[in-house]
Formats: C-alpha cells, sequence, structure tokens
C-alpha cells in the first residue's frame, strides 16, 4: 500500500502507476453529477477564487455526502466525466470514483499529470475514515454540494496513470 497525502504532488504523481494500490490521506473535495459543472462554469468564468477552493494538488471524489457516509459514483456519467479534462487543468491531481473512462479522458488525465483511481463501494468503512466534512460551495444541492472532507487511509487502486488505463479502452 502506497501512502499519498494531499495535497499532491508532481513527484508522488510520477511515481504512480496503474495497479498500485494507495491509501490517502488530508483534505479531500466531493462532487458528482449537480456540482462539477458548477464548479468548472466558477474556474471558466474566474470566479473559483470567490470560494475556499484550492484545486492545486488536489483530490476529488466523485460522490455525495450523507448521513450514511460516502461511496463512489459512477465517474462516467457525461456530467461527472465532462468535468475531468478541465478540473485536471486547474490542478486536480487525483479523481476518486468508480467505472471506466473514455480514451479521451484518459488522454486529458495525462496531459495534465493527472490521475484516476477507483474506490470500492465501501461506503461504511470510508465513513469511518472520515474525520472532518464541511460544505464549501452549493449547499443547495444537498448531500451533492461541494464538500471538503478530512480523511485519513482512504483505500484507492489506480486505474488510471500516464495514459494507460486497467479496463480495456478501444
Amino acid at each position: 500500500m502506497i501512502i499519498v497525502k494531499s495535497p499532491i504532488t508532481i513527484e508522488t504523481i510520477n511515481n504512480l502507476s496503474v495497479g498500485d494500490m494507495i491509501s490517502i490521506s488530508g483534505c479531500i473535495y466531493t462532487g458528482r453529477d449537480a456540482v462539477l459543472p458548477k464548479i468548472v462554469s466558477l474556474i471558466k468564468s474566474g470566479k473559483i477564487s470567490d470560494y475556499d477552493i484550492q484545486l492545486k494538488g488536489s483530490v476529488i471524489f466523485h460522490t455525495a455526502v450523507s448521513p450514511a457516509g460516502v461511496g463512489p459514483t459512477s465517474s462516467n456519467k457525461y456530467e461527472i466525466e465532462s468535468t475531468i479534462p478541465p478540473l485536471s487543468e486547474a490542478g486536480v491531481k487525483l479523481f476518486l470514483g468508480k467505472g471506466a473512462l473514455s480514451k479521451g479522458t484518459i488522454e486529458a488525465l495525462k496531459q495534465n499529470n493527472s490521475l484516476y483511481a477507483v474506490i470500492p463501494p465501501v461506503t461504511a468503512l470510508l465513513k469511518n475514515k472520515t474525520l472532518k466534512q464541511k460544505v464549501i460551495a452549493f449547499r443547495e444541492e444537498g448531500m451533492e454540494a461541494f464538500h471538503l472532507l478530512e480523511v485519513i487511509e482512504y483505500p484507492a487502486i489506480i486505474a488510471c496513470a500516464h495514459g494507460k488505463s486497467v479496463y480495456n479502452v478501444d
């Protein structure tokens, strides 16, 4: 198990490969269908600095935050996957979720020196490894708001790195 702490450095990214099992600690953002396109709009409009959001070296977990905990949602939903290229360009270094990504998204990750890791659907375990949670933006989205979590030892497996994927992508 490779220990990864956020914010993530380029050195860490360069030392990870497809299939590596990692354990993530530090602060991570959460977002999915409803909120990630809004975050991209903030970047494009130059208003991201109006929020306490620091994307450089960050981690985004494709999930909602509910009283039951957190668990991965499918990263290949259009509303989520389409945000990965602009978010990685804005500095996000690691995306967490589940499911295969398209060749175009894998290439965008490669170009921006960012990675994608899958997290098994283990909601109860992840709740126990979430130390703090706070809504950062779009509170009106409820459990799908943009959250900041402080976590310890979140388990994940690198699924896309440096233009390669654990999935067979045609």
